[in-house]
């Protein structure tokens, strides 16, 4: 099949170009890039196309790069393609955000690229990668220890705008030279006449990509010859195996999935029914929501999360990359920054005073304490009964209405309700109510000057309780805003 026609099928299959408008094409001058700009001048009018080309001078090969700039310059000159040339200094970058030279250059190159898109008014971007670049991609991921999602290579159509280095609105990224291998590419361009532009750091073999390219590639079609064809149909054998498990996932994620002031949580029973495959999908799924990106997550830190959880006992916790935890309670997991968890009120900063009544909000959270004075008459018949734990009823004249909110602290201890009176360690309290290890520093406790009144969550204290003596009651509840 011939190039033009590859590319036409690519476009159409994928629907590349659904629409028309304007395209800004990525050029860089060489073999691939004018490929790309040459089937698309000829499909143009078939697709109802506008054609913008965009040029980024790296600022790595001196007066190469200047001379390229040159080139295609001269070329959307001749054609007559509006176009955009600009200088990156991709070396600065690289070193202010501490990445390799082909990962910088990378990033600074597609946020040229969209920057470009937003100011011609175009629908996406189509850049020249094809199918070689497929095959050392896929390597390079699997070496990496990439899970599906990786091992099915670039796509035909991907969506940037979720990475935690890109700026702006969300970038639609077409790439119709896909399924047309190199060799055709270059066979391509010599029959039209084209005369790209050689990139001698291609050559360089301290770069990782190029090592695969002229060393490891060649190496494996040494044991079988046609390695490429059999890596790209892996992909596309993969990437439909990762859309079924992906839908499965998103299914499984409406159903279990609780999101709340910065953490995720699911309930345990359900969690440990999924298959391995649905769990490692959620965690990736849950991290990517927390943090834009996967970046630094690998498919081992998400195994050991996994498997980890098997392991410890409630209240433990398993650390992950980027400041994130995963925290195991009685009932649930949840995935957050340390100490958050959805459904429990905590207490970041203290000692904070308590408006008696009134509404007192917790900082940096969506709880707040609300407290209201009320008659003994107007309670329920059996207030002791009272099924939500974040509510309680304290006798007024017993525990004062000069009360502050804070955390525990050394030697705290209280006489909680039903113990008749005896008096226990405010940590053996926690340890045997089973409240998990990490949250137990940031549990409010309401006090007063002379004792812990209620353990918020959990218990008052004996001597709060309502008796037949009582006239006034505060009723403290915690509630949830937003």
């Amino acid at each position: 099949m011939e190039v033009l026609d590859i590319v036409r099928k690519t476009i159409l299959q994928h629907h590349l170009f659904e629409g028309g408008g304007t395209v800004v094409l990525g050029v860089s001058g060489g073999p691939d890039s004018l490929c790309l700009l040459h089937t698309l001048r000829a499909l143009q009018d078939e697709l109802g196309l506008e054609l913008h080309l965009a040029h980024l001078d790296h600022g790595i090969r001196g007066s190469d790069s200047r001379a390229d700039a040159e080139y295609v310059e001269g070329l959307a000159r001749a054609w007559d393609i509006s176009a955009t040339m600009e200088y990156g200094d991709v070396p600065a970058y690289a070193e202010e955000h501490r990445l390799a030279i082909e990962e910088a250059a990378r990033r600074v190159r597609y946020l040229f690229l969209g920057r470009v898109a937003r100011e011609v008014g175009a629908q996406c971007v189509a850049v020249g990668h094809n199918a070689d670049d497929q095959v050392e991609t896929i390597i390079m991921h699997w070496m990496r220890g990439s899970g599906l999602g990786g091992l099915r290579g670039m796509l035909p159509v991907q969506v940037l705008g979720a990475e935690d280095w890109w700026c702006g609105p969300v970038l639609r990224l077409v790439r119709p030279l896909l399924d047309v291998p190199r060799d055709a590419i270059e066979g391509y361009c010599h029959q039209h006449g084209l005369q790209p532009r050689f990139d001698r750091s291609n050559l360089d073999l301290t770069y990782h990509r190029n090592r695969i390219r002229h060393e490891l590639i060649p190496f494996l079609e040494s044991f079988n010859p046609r390695i490429r064809d059999v890596l790209r149909r892996s992909a596309r054998v993969i990437a439909g195996d990762y859309d079924y498990l992906h839908h499965q996932a998103l299914q499984a994620w409406e159903r279990l999935a609780e999101e709340s002031d910065g953490a995720i949580a699911f309930p345990l029973q359900p969690w440990s029914e999924l298959p391995p495959s649905l769990q490692r999908q959620l965690l990736r799924e849950a991290i990517r929501r927390l943090r834009s990106s996967l970046r630094d997550i690998t498919w081992t830190h998400v195994e050991q999360a996994r498997v980890g959880l098997s392991q410890i006992a409630a209240g433990g916790q398993i650390t992950l990359p980027q400041g994130l935890f995963l925290f195991k309670g009685y009932d649930d997991l949840v995935i957050g920054e340390r100490f958050v968890h959805p459904d429990i009120p905590l207490l970041e900063q203290g000692p904070l005073p308590l408006n008696v009544p009134g509404v007192t909000q917790l900082p940096e959270s969506s709880w707040a304490l609300h407290s209201r004075i009320v008659q003994r008459e107007q309670l329920p018949e059996e207030p002791a009964g009272n099924r939500d734990p974040w509510q309680a009823y304290l006798d007024m004249e017993r525990a004062g209405t000069d009360l502050t909110l804070r955390g525990r602290r050394p030697g705290d201890r209280f006489q909680p309700l039903g113990m008749a009176g005896r008096s226990k360690s405010l940590n053996a309290f926690m340890t045997d109510a089973k409240i998990p290890q990490q949250i137990r520093d940031h549990l409010p406790l309401v006090v007063s000057p002379r004792q812990i009144v209620w353990v918020s969550g959990h218990r008052i204290d004996e001597r709060v309780k309502i008796t037949s003596c009582t006239d006034h009651v505060i009723d403290m509840r915690f509630v949830r805003h937003g």
